[in-house]
């Protein structure tokens, strides 16, 4: 009898440490995703979705009636409360930064004339290119969704009612990283469009 008592508490502590392991596992199976021939588009996503740090090298193309501007921009994402992306390209703005901690907004290199920067630069001082502003708009928009292509996971999100704005990101089947980016204006044309050079994921 008391054998029996010892054996059925020794199997209710293996099933114990066995549920713990299991649910470990999959609470980080995203965070951990090694993408292969078995992977789904679903998991892709969902380790995009898990993103919580990383380093880009982005190309942007910004789009108006008026005029097409270029950049070259490097971000690093630590949190909602610590990132910064800062300009490479073009020379005559290289070197501003745009960082964020804590709840304070700061913009390094403040000899340039910055109000002429926010008035033709909108989308650079908007954290609208970020990466992460992307996923928190497609965890909260109940409309996000994402489709397939051969090669590529194209999520999608939009945001607002009277001047809607759709985002679209590119993912590679092959490496669950992302391609580019772009972004629609109210009349559907490409506003803004995101080459990612570098992508690093920390975690």
């Amino acid at each position: 009898m008391k054998n029996k008592k010892v054996f059925i508490t020794v199997m209710v502590c293996i099933i114990l440490v066995v549920s713990i392991f299991f649910i470990f596992f999959r609470k980080n199976t995203a965070k951990n995703l090694k993408i292969g021939n078995n992977t789904t588009s679903q998991e892709i996503v969902d380790y995009i979705l898990n993103i919580s740090s990383y380093e880009t090298k982005v190309e942007v193309e910004i789009k108006s009636n008026k005029s097409e501007n270029k950049y070259i921009l490097k971000q690093i994402y630590n949190g909602p409360e610590d990132n910064w992306q800062e300009v490479i390209e073009p020379s005559n703005i290289a070197g501003i930064k745009i960082m964020k901690k804590g709840k304070n907004l700061t913009l390094e290199n403040s000899h340039l004339n910055l109000t002429s920067m926010y008035e033709n630069y909108e989308y650079v001082s908007d954290n609208s290119l970020d990466l992460s502003s992307f996923i928190q708009d497609y965890k909260e928009n109940k409309n996000a969704k994402f489709k397939e292509k051969e090669n590529e996971i194209i999520m999608q999100t939009s945001s607002g009612e009277k001047k809607k704005i759709e985002r679209s990101l590119y993912i590679s089947k092959q490496t669950g990283m992302p391609i580019k980016m772009e972004i629609q204006d109210t009349n559907k044309k490409i506003a803004v469009y995101i080459l990612y050079k570098e992508v690093i994921v920390n975690s």
